[in-house]
């Protein structure tokens, strides 16, 4: 009892010396408030960032995978490839019949990812993601088809002009009129949309890149000029009773004796797995909260060297009190732990005021990029802990000062 009864005063004389000097206070803990907001900030959207990866890769499956003639986290330059790169051969659509007829394997289609634009009437939507696939795009990617219909066999087979827009574009592109049946431009090229699907929010399609539609794979075969090396690729899913490394290497064994390669023969192409896809965001995610988490610290450490600042200044201009307190009784201890108190409440406030404001933020940039984020929880009590001990470490000297001050000298002081 005699603790917290302590801890309350200490409390109180801090609030009221905060309140004498709000001006110099708030400039104070201002430093604490830019550091601690930024983190929370960062902290916000990386956890927002974090969950919606694991969502997508729920969509998808954890044991769907890809192959690819190459897995680079950056596209290769197809006019400037190396030499390791040039000598893989290209993926074929025979091997996708392959690897789809395999006992373990569920699905297996070979897909296109094309960049462009999509048009109708004077209206052009920003860069996005064609997919070239068939008529269960959906069990990849997730998705309910809202109106329309898919592909039928006819028209995958034959290449036709048709398209499956999303429905985000859909309602950007029409309006309010019925888009089934009308004739739009993918890439500069007429198609015929025939269905509208509702996509689940997906991570991997950030601002520039959402996914536009669905066309045929035969149809954009045909079409466009495809960069073999980075947009095309085999999208794989197992049986649900087999495991994601049994279905790999039956897709292996069966690759490697399409492609004729002996055994101390290398792999001539790569899969690319859920585990991957998810080490490849989380070292991103991971370096820009790093790189966040050093600029915030910047701000503490400002914010620390005006919380000393100010503490100095508030031994000096309080001598006499605290001569009057060691007269009266007060010990070396209590002096010490007053400062630290009211050092550790003015950054604790900074803190607090950091969390909310950083927490704002977070959730406004969130809501911008479509994420669904919960708060930090553990992330904002570290933030309130790290705060009040910045106040207790830079208090720290300007409290022991404060301590071993001798109250006769503290009484004469003027």
């Amino acid at each position: 009892m005699r603790i917290l009864e302590a801890a309350r005063e200490n409390i109180a004389i801090a609030l009221d010396t905060l309140r004498v000097n709000k001006l110099r206070s708030g400039l104070t803990v201002l430093g604490v408030v830019i550091g601690v907001s930024t983190v929370m900030t960062m902290a916000a959207i990386v956890q927002g960032i974090s969950e919606q990866i694991i969502h997508t890769i729920e969509i998808a499956g954890p044991s769907t995978f890809y192959v690819m003639k190459v897995f680079s986290q950056t596209p290769l330059n197809p006019d400037r490839l190396p030499k390791w790169v040039r000598i893989r051969p290209d993926l074929e659509e025979a091997e996708a019949q392959r690897i789809a007829s395999l006992p373990e394997i569920a699905y297996g289609a070979i897909w296109i990812q094309l960049f462009g634009r999509l048009e109708y009437a004077g209206v052009r939507t920003q860069q996005l993601t064609i997919f070239a696939a068939d008529d269960r795009y959906s069990e990849i990617q997730g998705g309910e088809l809202a109106k329309g219909r898919w592909f039928s066999k006819s028209e995958m087979t034959s290449g036709a002009g048709v398209v499956v827009l999303t429905e985000k574009f859909a309602n950007k592109l029409f309006a309010q009129t019925d888009p089934l049946g009308r004739t739009i431009r993918v890439l500069t090229r007429p198609v015929t949309v025939i269905g509208v699907i509702s996509e689940p929010d997906n991570i991997f399609a950030p601002p520039g890149q959402e996914v536009g539609g669905v066309v045929p794979f035969r149809f954009a075969w045909h079409s466009y000029t495809i960069d073999k090396t980075n947009q095309l690729f085999i999208a794989v899913k197992p049986r649900p009773t087999v495991r994601a490394e049994d279905a790999q290497d039956a897709v292996m064994v069966a690759l490697r004796n399409m492609r004729h390669l002996r055994p101390g023969d290398p792999n001539t192409f790569d899969f690319i797995t859920q585990d991957q896809i998810l080490d490849v965001f989380t070292k991103l995610t991971n370096t820009f909260f790093a790189v966040m988490i050093s600029l915030s610290g910047v701000g503490l450490l400002v914010g620390g060297i005006g919380v000393m600042a100010i503490m100095m200044v508030s031994v000096t201009n309080r001598t006499r009190e605290i001569g009057v307190r060691k007269a009266l009784g007060a010990r070396r201890t209590d002096i010490l732990v007053q400062f630290l108190v009211e050092a550790a409440t003015l950054t604790g406030i900074g803190g607090v005021i950091g969390i909310l404001i950083g927490l704002t933020f977070g959730r406004v940039v969130t809501y911008l990029m479509g994420i669904q984020a919960t708060a930090p929880v553990l992330l904002t009590a570290i933030a309130v802990a790290v705060s009040v001990g910045i106040g207790v470490v830079f208090g720290l000297y300007p409290a022991n000062r404060a301590a071993r001050m001798d109250p006769v000298e503290a009484l004469r002081y003027e």
